[in-house]
């Protein structure tokens, strides 16, 4: 019998998200197959997470570009963008979280591009006078990393109303971002 993979993956993303310590014969049983033949597939937990890591940046790529970042108002983009991303917002948490993705001096291509288009979003909301100037580009692209991966947690813990997500994070975060008239 064929292991779909990429329901594999989601079926661990979905367990890691709930439950991030989840050991490899968990993860196993939440995909309905043998620890061996997840291992077959990933290595170990290193192989799984960078697998993840890689579904997670594809996923974020593609609600990048479905969210057309560089049309219209930026504050709309945002909007576009944080709907667009909420379906893959609790593997972004898990991976959030994950500092073996951290280590070391090199970062992962993908999430550079990512970073990138993100700080580009912020740096066209500042240049249009929507967006504060007194908050940088890649702080508030943190920021949205940050209320995101939030945002997935509150959900699944039941203390936010999925419905919410993308209002209460915009909200947040443009309610902070926009520029204010002087008084």
């Amino acid at each position: 019998m064929a292991v779909d993979r990429d329901q594999v993956l989601r079926s661990a993303a979905s367990l890691l998200t709930r439950k991030a310590g989840s050991t490899m014969d968990e993860v196993a049983r939440a995909a309905g197959i043998s620890r061996a033949t997840l291992h077959r597939h990933f290595a170990g937990r290193d192989a799984l997470v960078r697998a993840l890591e890689a579904l997670g940046i594809a996923e974020c790529e593609a609600a990048l570009e479905a969210a057309r970042t560089d049309e219209g108002p930026a504050a709309d983009a945002v909007r576009r963008l944080v709907h667009a991303i909420e379906p893959s917002a609790g593997l972004l948490a898990f991976l959030y979280t994950e500092n073996q993705l951290f280590e070391g001096e090199e970062q992962n291509e993908g999430w550079a591009r990512l970073d990138a288009g993100l700080t580009e979003l912020f740096r066209r909301g500042q240049e249009s006078g929507e967006f504060r100037i007194d908050l940088t580009p890649v702080w508030l692209t943190e920021a949205l990393y940050g209320l995101l991966a939030s945002g997935a947690w509150a959900v699944a813990e039941g203390r936010v109303a999925r419905n919410d997500f993308t209002r209460m994070i915009v909200e947040l975060l443009l309610g902070g971002a926009l520029r204010r008239a002087e008084p």
